[in-house]
């Protein structure tokens, strides 16, 4: 059974773009095919919540070869999204400097394939946050059904 989603969608302007692609470039490093953020939708400061989203596309560079014919988003691209959602809150909203390095996953349950034509939600709390590293909980969300949740961790470097 999925965890309980952080926070309610329906309360929120899904259509609304509070940090765009060329913002999240200027913190997040990652271009071509390792760019797997697209927009910041809304986020709390104080209660540490966000709201992102990628759009999974026929072009991302997987679907030719993961699974031929029945394309499915790998889970470590999952993860990795979710590692960016995660380093741009911090960087952006909490104004962290520096480099944020992935340093470690917790734990990841992997419930529903992702198909290319999706919207692919991450919700994202920071659960703890120090001067050098945080550790973060990530759901993904497709058609309103949880299709990943994960706890993750990034380091200043």
């Amino acid at each position: 059974m999925p965890p309980i989603q952080l926070f309610d969608l329906s309360t929120i302007d899904l259509n609304k773009i509070v940090i765009d692609k060329p913002a999240i470039q200027e913190v997040n490093p990652q271009r071509y095919e390792m760019d797997q953020l697209d927009g910041i939708i809304w986020y709390d400061k104080e209660k540490r919540l966000v709201l992102g989203y990628k759009d999974v596309t026929e072009k991302e560079f997987w679907v030719r070869g993961h699974i031929p014919g029945r394309p499915l988003m790998p889970g470590v691209i999952m993860i990795e999204a979710a590692a960016q959602l995660s380093s741009v809150f911090v960087k952006r909203i909490f104004e962290l400097k520096g480099f944020i390095g992935f340093s470690s996953i917790d734990q990841a349950n992997f419930r529903r394939p992702i198909d290319p034509g999706k919207r692919l939600y991450l919700l994202g709390f920071i659960s703890a946050f120090k001067s050098r590293k945080y550790t973060a909980v990530v759901q993904g969300v497709v058609d309103g059904k949880m299709v990943f949740d994960t706890t993750i961790s990034g380091m200043n470097v």
